[in-house]
């Protein structure tokens, strides 16, 4: 039978799961709710890309525990091999994993976008970030061969939150924009009067264009 990717679009309330994780079955979005979390996908388990990835995860895990994110791994591999090479990262490069890893199965990669036909047989390096309703904000597919950058994920979320918080868009690379630096863009106004007052209101290069300290 032929299987149909669907991948979750931004907006969308993530994809109802009920699954197996290295801590035990979890409901999602169900179990999150009220939490911002991440869902990462990896595609394989023993394999060196992939281990260096959770390394990652794991020592910015008190990062995101400030921001209230928590972190869920994912791949098609079984629980017990989820579990051993838990194992061996403990073991070997004293990194202890404390975050769950779900085992996943071909439908569940596909329902999430994680199989692509062209790039073989295993998931590829899919992310997705979460707000508190268990709505998708930020998908980042990376190809098997490339590891993620972990900071440009925290980036994201705490992008992601202030925008939320303050009503505001953030810039390239910010906090350390080329022009504005740690500044935030405010949205345009919507009126001719509303343009005049943001000339006097904010900093800016011109009323389309404006932008402030938080």
């Amino acid at each position: 039978m032929e299987q149909h990717m669907n991948m979750p679009l931004l907006g969308d309330v993530f994809p109802e799961l009920q699954v197996q994780t290295t801590k035990g079955p979890m409901h999602l979005p169900h179990d999150m709710k009220g939490s911002w979390f991440i869902v990462f996908s990896h595609p394989a388990d023993f394999t060196p890309v992939c281990t260096t990835e959770f390394v990652g995860f794991q020592k910015l895990m008190p990062e995101f525990d400030k921001l209230g994110v928590k972190l869920i791994g994912m791949s098609i591999d079984q629980i017990t091999a989820h579990i051993k090479w838990i194992e061996w990262i403990k073991d070997n490069l004293k990194v202890d994993i404390t975050f769950p890893v779900i085992a996943a199965n071909d439908a569940i990669a596909m329902q999430l976008g994680m199989l692509h036909p062209g790039k073989g047989t295993n998931t590829v390096r899919a992310v997705f970030i979460m707000d508190p309703e268990g709505k998708v904000r930020l998908t980042i597919y990376y190809p098997q061969e490339i590891g993620r950058n972990m900071d440009e994920i925290l980036r994201a979320v705490k992008a992601l939150q202030i925008s939320d918080k303050n009503g505001v868009a953030m810039p390239a690379n910010w906090p350390n924009n080329e022009l504005i630096k740690d500044k935030v863009i405010i949205p345009p106004p919507k009126t001719v009067e509303g343009a005049e007052e943001y000339k006097k209101k904010y900093e800016g290069y011109d009323w389309w264009f404006s932008y402030k300290q938080l």
